[in-house]
């Protein structure tokens, strides 16, 4: 079926909405990779070296079952939204993204850095996971987790792809610390370009004031997103030993996000992680790293079940869906997917997007002969030789 001015048939139509609606620096923040963009560029094209097994032609199910649950949480489809920083892509932000995966039937993941605070979005989509980096020292930590407890959260996500890489070689937007009349001076003739975004704002009562309320110590203002990210710079990285401890007084589902090597993995299955996302960050970590989806069959042997198994990274199709799910994971994040049909239309976007997402799977699942998501094996998927080299078990 062909796009319409309502609906977009792919990802990729999204990505090109979203350019055409975002300003210039917003949609550069969106597509961001670290230095070169190696890891950046890997993510998807990693995807395209992976075959299908032929497909069947007889005695295929004629209705094939998507739904599954991730840290305890039943979802339509194995595709949940990754938590992500300051969604001035649309005025409702996360919010919209709450709205968006409700009607999908799907959770969410809710970052520490988002521009709404937790109990709003809670109150649009109850299935959703508080994300948190190891930013302040510990009562700071337990006072936002806690404030997520309280709103909700079903489950705890402990972030530790980050070493804080600068340079990118096309240049880096130039993002203020807020949207104050200097500020506003300075990106007008930017915002002229793309009328509708900032009309779109100023109905929603003015600009992004690219504040972070999740991050606010009790009784204080919301910090700016510049403000909180020098504090996480300054915060001494976490040892294995700090994640031991959070999750010990989190108690419930606890997912180590950023897990690239096996023997990382057996570590947060031995300090008791229920889930383990294989993730780069998008390729804004330490470029030059392999693409998720390489690290995944080595995280996932590991693991050997211990814990749920989520890729995080370069996913555009329900073909890649599948591929994940075949070489181990349970399910998948979509960060700049839901963000693209964010900025293209709101929260029926994001709804769009894990449609699109939701019928690839489906048609996947039928020309491999498969009757569920839970069906999937290695098997279904060709991966070429050297395609996981230096990946060590």
């Amino acid at each position: 079926m062909a796009s319409t001015r309502d609906w977009f048939e792919t990802v990729a139509e999204a990505r090109r909405r979203a350019r055409r609606r975002l300003p210039r620096s917003v949609y550069l923040a969106l597509v961001a990779g670290a230095e070169k963009g190696v890891t950046l560029r890997d993510n998807v094209q990693a995807f395209s070296e992976l075959r299908f097994a032929p497909p069947r032609i007889a005695d295929l199910p004629a209705s094939r079952e998507l739904a599954t649950t991730v840290l305890g949480q039943e979802i339509s489809l194995p595709v949940i939204a990754s938590p992500t920083g300051v969604q001035a892509v649309h005025p409702q932000g996360e919010v919209g993204v709450a709205r968006g995966t409700s009607e999908a039937a799907t959770a969410m993941g809710l970052s520490s850095f988002a521009s709404m605070p937790v109990e709003e979005v809670a109150a649009v989509n109850p299935k959703f996971f508080f994300q948190v980096y190891w930013s302040g020292d510990r009562d700071t930590i337990l006072a936002r987790m806690e404030r997520a407890r309280g709103a909700g959260a079903k489950g705890l996500i402990v972030t530790l792809d980050w070493s804080f890489s600068n340079g990118r070689d096309w240049g880096s937007p130039a993002i203020p610390e807020r949207m104050d009349l200097k500020s506003s001076m300075r990106l007008a003739p930017e915002g002229m370009t793309r009328p509708r975004y900032v009309l779109d704002w100023f109905r929603h009562g003015g600009l992004p004031d690219l504040t972070v309320p999740n991050m606010a110590r009790p009784g204080e203002p919301a910090p700016t997103f510049f403000g909180v990210y020098g504090e996480w710079m300054q915060t001494p990285p976490a040892t294995w030993a700090d994640i031991a401890w959070l999750r010990e007084r989190w108690g419930g589902e606890f997912m180590v996000k950023g897990v690239m090597r096996p023997d990382d993995a057996r570590r947060a299955v031995d300090i008791g992680a229920t889930a383990v996302s294989v993730s780069n960050h998008g390729g804004n970590n330490l470029d030059g790293t392999p693409a998720a989806i390489r690290a995944l069959p080595a995280v996932a042997d590991a693991v050997g079940g211990q814990a749920e198994v989520l890729l995080d990274g370069g996913i555009r199709r329900g073909g890649d869906v599948v591929k994940a799910l075949a070489l181990g994971a349970r399910a998948v994040m979509i960060g700049r997917a839901y963000l693209w049909g964010l900025a293209a239309n709101g929260p029926a976007g994001v709804r769009n997007v894990f449609d699109v997402l939701r019928g690839g799977i489906d048609s996947t699942l039928l020309a491999l002969g498969r009757r569920s998501v839970h069906d999937l094996v290695p098997g279904d998927v060709i991966v070429p030789e050297g395609f996981t080299t230096g990946l060590h078990k």
